[in-house]
C-alpha cells in the first residue's frame, strides 16, 4: 500500500504543479483533485481508503476519488467530460481501453512526459514487463501510471492461501490535460 501512498502524492503534487498551485499555503484551501476510478465493492473501498490516508496526511492536497461505474463507463464519460472541458484530473481506466485513451490526441498528459517535466523520479523498470507494456508506446515511453492489475488466482479459488505470492502489480492511472 504503501507504493500507492507515493504514487497518489506524486501524482498530487506534479498535478499542482503543472496547474500552477505548487505554491499552496496553509491558508489557502485544499485544492481538489477528482479523481474517476471504476473500482467497486472491496476494491473501492480500499481506493477510498489510499484518498483518505493521503488526505489525512497533508492539507495542500485533497484528493477527491468518485466511482463511474464500470470501466468502460468511466472511459466514456472521462472522454465525454474531456471533449466538454469538465474532465477529472486523474482518471483510472483498465488495461483494455489503454489504446483508446492514448488515441485519444491531446486528452491524457503522458505519465513518462508529466515525470520528466517535473523533475519526478519515475522507473518503468519497477514494474512488471507484462503490466507496463499494456500501458508503453512503441517507443517505449510509458503513457499511464500502472495502478492495479488483476489476476485469477486458482489457489484462492481453492480455498488456499499461499505463504508467499507476488504481489499484484498494477488499470492505469491517467492524467488529464487541462
Amino acid at each position: 500500500m504503501l507504493i500507492h501512498r507515493l504514487l497518489i502524492h506524486r501524482l498530487a503534487v506534479v498535478l499542482i504543479a503543472t496547474a500552477g498551485f505548487a505554491g499552496a499555503t496553509p491558508t489557502r484551501a485544499a485544492v481538489e483533485i477528482q479523481w474517476w476510478h471504476a473500482m467497486g465493492g472491496e476494491l473501492g473501498e480500499k481506493l477510498e481508503k489510499l484518498a483518505t490516508d493521503f488526505n489525512a496526511a497533508q492539507s495542500d492536497f485533497k484528493v477527491i476519488p468518485v466511482f463511474k461505474g464500470s470501466y468502460p463507463e468511466a472511459m466514456t464519460g472521462a472522454i465525454a467530460a474531456f471533449r466538454a472541458r469538465q474532465h477529472p484530473a486523474m482518471l483510472q481506466v483498465f488495461e483494455v481501453g489503454t489504446a483508446t485513451m492514448m488515441a485519444a490526441k491531446g486528452a491524457v498528459y503522458p505519465a513518462y512526459q508529466l515525470m520528466k517535466d517535473q523533475a519526478e523520479p519515475f522507473d518503468p523498470k519497477s514494474y512488471l514487463p507484462a503490466v507496463t507494456g499494456y500501458y508503453t508506446d512503441r517507443a517505449g515511453n510509458m503513457l499511464s501510471v500502472p495502478f492495479n492489475s488483476s489476476t485469477p488466482d486458482p489457489l484462492l479459488q481453492q480455498g488456499r492461501v499461499p505463504e508467499s505470492r507476488p504481489r499484484p502489480q498494477c488499470a492505469a492511472a491517467y492524467v488529464a490535460r487541462g
